[in-house]
């Protein structure tokens, strides 16, 4: 709803030199996500389709792929499929959800836009794993309102025009030199009546306190998150969010700001009235386990974490709220 406003000051981002306000619509949020930020991109736009209103999705599965079991994750939603990933199992329990208010009433997504990736060079996600997603978000939107690329060489990895490593691998940071502007691509099937971007940032990368404002939702995420903001939302133009999940191993204690700065959302953002949101995980040795510091899209963080219950997803969502404050 617009006419949200915010204080942009010291107490809350950081890079903020002074206060200024903003007018958030924070009714028409999107989301994007790689890998496992494309699994939670996906959980989140289902768990809040009725204001998350599009989904931008590299290299993931379909929702409740995992079933709250690492051992399925593993073994039929990564980079294999031992077992056939039973879409009809997932849409009774999506409906059932639905019908308890755990998320959002799945007639919301029916005219929903998502943009969907995979790299024939990928093998961290089958491409088969993927497809499936295609096929749920079929049975939920509208056909014409669904884009799925999926013939370029490139490998795991989130692409773009001219950052990163070489673009059929799959290394760190995960952000390959593709020749391929894929959050322009994203954005411009998302978003309506989107402008070509310049090369020229007028707005700054930001930093919050996730751990401040998500509180006990946030114990399993990175103290700070970053955010991209345009001058002209700065100066309190009308203003949409966007929020970007980065994958496994992309977190910014690993990669430092390497997805925040150059996975090519920003200068889209700068010319579109565009806030784009980048919450943080961290990794961990100890319980719950994550490593490789992945967004939960297998219920470490407990069986609710794909629905609006899930702690994650109530941390993200107060992120979102926190820059809609009064």
């Amino acid at each position: 709803m617009k006419g949200y406003t915010i204080t942009l000051g010291l107490a809350m981002f950081s890079a903020a030199p002074a206060a200024a306000t903003m007018n958030l619509d924070t009714r028409n949020v999107t989301v994007s996500g790689l890998s496992s930020g494309g699994y939670m991109a996906n959980q989140f736009h289902i768990a809040h389709s009725d204001w998350v209103k599009g989904a931008a999705i590299i290299s993931a599965g379909p929702y409740y792929c995992a079933q709250n079991d690492i051992t399925i994750a593993l073994g039929a939603c990564v980079d294999k499929s031992e077992t056939e990933i039973p879409l009809d199992v997932f849409a009774s329990k999506a409906k059932k959800w639905a019908d308890e208010g755990k998320i959002a009433d799945l007639n919301n997504l029916k005219n929903h836009r998502v943009w969907l990736f995979h790299g024939t060079k990928d093998e961290r996600v089958a491409q088969s794993v993927t497809d499936t997603l295609h096929k749920q978000y079929q049975s939920w939107l509208n056909a014409d309102t669904i884009e799925y690329v999926r013939d370029k060489p490139f490998g795991h990895l989130f692409p773009t025009r001219n950052s990163g490593v070489t673009c059929d691998s799959s290394a760190s940071p995960y952000i390959g030199d593709c020749g391929y502007d894929a959050a322009g691509k994203a954005l411009s099937h998302l978003l309506e009546n989107v402008t070509a971007p310049d090369d020229t940032l007028t707005g700054e990368v930001v930093t919050f306190d996730q751990a401040g404002i998500g509180g006990k939702n946030a114990e399993t995420l990175a103290k700070t998150g970053y955010a991209y903001v345009p001058k002209s939302c700065k100066e309190g133009n009308d203003c949409q969010v966007h929020v970007s999940f980065h994958g496994c191993d992309q977190y910014a204690n690993e990669v430092g700001k390497a997805y925040v700065d150059n996975a090519g959302f920003n200068r889209w953002a700068d010319d579109n009235n565009l806030v784009v949101i980048y919450p943080q995980t961290k990794k961990s040795l100890f319980m719950p386990l994550n490593p490789q510091g992945c967004w939960d899209w297998w219920g470490y963080t407990g069986a609710d974490y794909a629905t609006r219950d899930g702690a994650q997803i109530k941390a993200v969502k107060a992120f979102i709220d926190s820059f809609a404050r009064q």
